[in-house]
């Protein structure tokens, strides 16, 4: 039976990090202190804080401004190619693509810049696709209460592009409906209908 891992009780300092980076630069071969690579420790570091910053956001509070005065509108609202980029988990390398998130609310809506967050939140943090598609679908139906919530992740992986079996061009595509989107083949087909349309 397989345990689950333990989050690190406490953060490295920013000069444990630079040197983990000088670490792996002698591992590749190269050395650290040449003049190219003299500040590349520095720049990682800073460019890992906005790679994960994801981490330090918090999806709910992103969502928690809502607006009720809607005069009674209660169909379906889609938001389309939501562009992110991530880091797969596994190799720590980027996949990039698009987000496509549907909601039909029930007593609240949110503005749409909020969507757009709310894919960044769980973008910039290593993942793995699967999860964020159904992390994206789940928080906005907990918080929103919506009578449905569709997304679709379409994506290019690196770890399949540039490494491995170097296939370029291939997309992968997630999926996670939850309310009627799951239950209602009519709300489902009018939403994958709506993505085609858009696409054209």
């Amino acid at each position: 039976m397989k345990t689950k891992a333990k989050k690190p009780t406490t953060k490295p300092s920013r000069e444990e990090a630079e040197n983990a980076v000088r670490t792996l630069i002698r591992w590749a071969g190269d050395n650290p202190e040449r003049e190219g690579l003299h500040d590349t420790p520095k720049r990682v570091v800073k460019a890992y804080e906005e790679f994960f910053k994801g981490y330090a956001l918090n999806a709910e509070t992103i969502l928690s401004r809502t607006f009720k005065d809607v005069e009674g509108y209660d169909e379906m609202i889609v938001l389309r190619d939501i562009t992110f980029d991530s880091y797969c988990e596994h190799h720590m390398v980027p996949f990039t693509g698009r987000v496509h998130v549907a909601y039909i609310p029930g007593a609240q809506v949110v503005g749409i810049s909020k969507l757009a967050r709310l894919v960044e939140v769980f973008a910039k943090r290593l993942q793995i696709q699967e999860k964020l598609t159904a992390q994206i679908a789940k928080t906005l139906n907990d918080v929103l209460k919506p009578r449905g919530v569709a997304v679709v992740v379409e994506a290019t992986h690196m770890c399949m592009t540039t490494r491995g079996v170097h296939k370029a061009g291939t997309v992968m595509q997630t999926s996670q409906l939850l309310g009627l989107f799951r239950s209602d083949p009519r709300t489902r087909q009018e939403f994958f209908s709506l993505l085609k349309v858009g696409s054209r």
